[in-house]
């Protein structure tokens, strides 16, 4: 911790609410940790699912898939696993990226690549549980 009177780069605000450099604080690291434990609890389910599926034809997979309970673990997994991967990925480049403009347009990359990703799943379990 620094001394009261040694110059510091941060804003009085900032030094009040205690944020760092991205002005986010702890919330991004509390909330890739708390996928990252969503992950962990899902991760025996959907292994037991996936193994469920493998060697089943379109109708025998929408046949798994068609219960509730499994829709729903599988769900919630693509959710968690999507949310992680943009987190963990913004916080690759906004630590590696230097250059704003190119820092920028990443992170826009990164928010709609993941949220294309987790819309795409989802569609695809909803679509082969509703038996459509």
């Amino acid at each position: 911790m620094s001394a009261p009177n040694s110059p510091s780069m941060r804003t009085p605000l900032a030094r009040v609410r205690n944020l760092g450099a991205s002005h986010s604080g702890t919330k991004d690291f509390w909330r890739q940790r708390l996928t990252a434990v969503a992950m962990t609890l899902l991760i025996v389910p959907v292994i037991v699912i996936v193994l469920m599926l493998l060697g089943r034809n379109q109708a025998g997979a929408a046949q798994i898939l068609g219960s509730m309970p499994i829709a729903i673990v599988l769900l919630l997994f693509i959710i968690a696993s999507c949310w992680h991967m943009k987190i963990g990925m913004q916080v690759v480049i906004e630590d590696y990226v230097h250059s704003e403009k190119v820092k920028l347009a990443s992170v826009m990359a990164n928010n709609f690549f993941c949220i294309a990703v987790a819309l795409a799943s989802i569609y695809a379990i909803l679509k082969l549980s509703s038996g459509v």
